[in-house]
């Protein structure tokens, strides 16, 4: 018999140990379960910090939206200005150690199938898990969305998404084109900014700019609009699409004065740069897809989750099809905040759906 074939029974499976996997890690927790017995992070990095280890060097505490605590433990905002690629790694690492969460990594999830007697068979590059529930807190960032354009594979010169960017200075002197109308495509035109010799934006539609400040009030309403796209079972889009974009007055500044060309999407690609349509012509050594993410649950797809929209239609964070899986990180929990609070409620419904969790011990947390 093989790994595969031998399961080995716990309450809960969460798979993933960012934010949101952490929260939901946490909570379990709180409900008594104990890790590694009762329930079981599992995390295919080789290390803690979910995608924040990825993002690169020059992206820092203070350029960044804003790094909001874990449940239980503060984030502790340092007094200088420090790489997220480490510090927000750190700050996990120590989470995980603070509430001994054991994640089990690297182990990537291969497949999430209906197991005997109503529960749920989850097999992994470490062997199979069987479980009565599951956290599912996979993010996106496995999945870089490239879209079809003519003439893209005929592209002489570099061609990087935001996965795998990792600074502004290996373009120096280089003319890059920047394609995608949201944060990430922000943070590398101000990375690239004063380094590229020439620096062109395009967007698929005219930028959706945030006027004032970002209240609690806009928040709520952000939110509503990407959980009814979910609730319908379609696919989430991004958070930006709902809040709008903050445009940074350094490239305000840059637009305005010429330094940073903003133009509408081109209509195909050249060996040497981007046309447009209309005779428009702007050659390029590199061009940088900033177009987003998919989310990562393929490995769900034997439980027949997804509708006719492309999504999987979630009520909060219950997957409308099996409410023994939740998703967390998808969607309107998206975001760290999101998923820090979606975590508990997770957990909660969870327990309800199932009766409450057998455990056999009690680990008071503080609140």
């Amino acid at each position: 018999m093989t790994r595969s074939q031998v399961s080995r029974p716990v309450e809960v499976v969460v798979i993933g140990a960012g934010q949101a996997g952490l929260s939901g890690a946490y909570h379990l927790r709180r409900a008594g379960l104990v890790p590694g017995r009762d329930f079981v992070v599992v995390d295919h990095n080789t290390g803690p910090g979910g995608a924040w280890r990825h993002r690169w060097d020059s992206l820092t505490t203070d350029t960044v939206n804003g790094v909001h605590s874990l449940p239980g433990m503060p984030w502790s905002e340092p007094d200088h200005p420090v790489r997220v690629n480490t510090a927000i790694p750190r700050y996990f690492a120590a989470y995980e150690r603070e509430f001994e969460l054991r994640v089990r990594r690297p182990v990537s999830v291969r497949r999430v199938r209906e197991g005997p007697e109503g529960r749920l068979w989850v097999e992994t590059t470490e062997g199979a898990w069987s479980a009565r529930g599951l956290i599912n807190a996979t993010g996106t960032w496995e999945r870089p969305f490239w879209p079809h354009y003519p003439g893209r594979s005929s592209f002489l010169g570099r061609q990087l998404h935001t996965a795998d960017f990792t600074g502004g200075a290996e373009f120096a002197g280089q003319r890059v084109v920047v394609v995608g109308g949201g944060g990430s495509a922000v943070d590398m035109l101000l990375d690239l900014l004063g380094v590229a010799r020439g620096l062109t934006w395009v967007t698929r539609r005219p930028l959706n700019l945030m006027t004032g400040p970002f209240t609690p009030e806009h928040g709520r309403a952000s939110v509503a609009v990407i959980a009814e796209r979910v609730r319908r079972g379609e696919l989430p889009g991004s958070i930006v699409s709902a809040t709008g974009l903050r445009l940074p007055p350094a490239l305000a500044r840059a637009i305005d004065d010429g330094r940073l060309t903003l133009e509408r999407t081109f209509d195909r690609i050249t060996p040497e740069g981007v046309v447009w349509d209309g005779g428009r012509f702007v050659p390029a050594d590199a061009l940088l897809w900033a177009t987003g993410f998919r989310p990562s649950v393929t490995h769900l797809g034997p439980l027949n989750l997804r509708e006719p929209g492309g999504g999987i239609r979630v009520d909060g964070t219950r997957a409308v099809a099996d409410p023994r899986v939740h998703l967390i990180g998808y969607g309107p929990t998206a975001s760290t905040i999101g998923a820090n609070r979606a975590g508990r409620g997770a957990v909660r419904e969870l327990a309800d759906h199932l009766g409450g969790f057998r455990s056999t011990e009690e680990i008071p947390l503080a609140s």
